[in-house]
């Protein structure tokens, strides 16, 4: 389980990341179980409820996310 901090840590990582950012994390989380939105949900749905899902992704699976998909690429 997350430890509260690890909650408080997790939710304002996730609430930095833009909609980009967020459909390559869902895109390449890798969880013991399917992880199957279509592209078409993930480019209409609001930021706000692909930010929720993607945390309770995270704490579901009790796992933070690695955060260097975000990463812009280097020049």
């Amino acid at each position: 389980m997350l430890k509260a901090h690890q909650v408080e840590e997790l939710i304002c990582l996730v609430s930095a990341l833009d909609r980009p950012a967020l459909v390559a994390h869902i895109r390449n989380y890798r969880a013991s179980f399917p992880v199957d939105f279509t592209d078409e949900f993930l480019a209409t749905a609001t930021v706000e409820r692909i930010r929720h899902i993607f945390v309770a992704l995270c704490m579901h699976c009790q796992c933070m996310p690695g955060m260097e998909v975000a990463a812009p690429n280097a020049a």
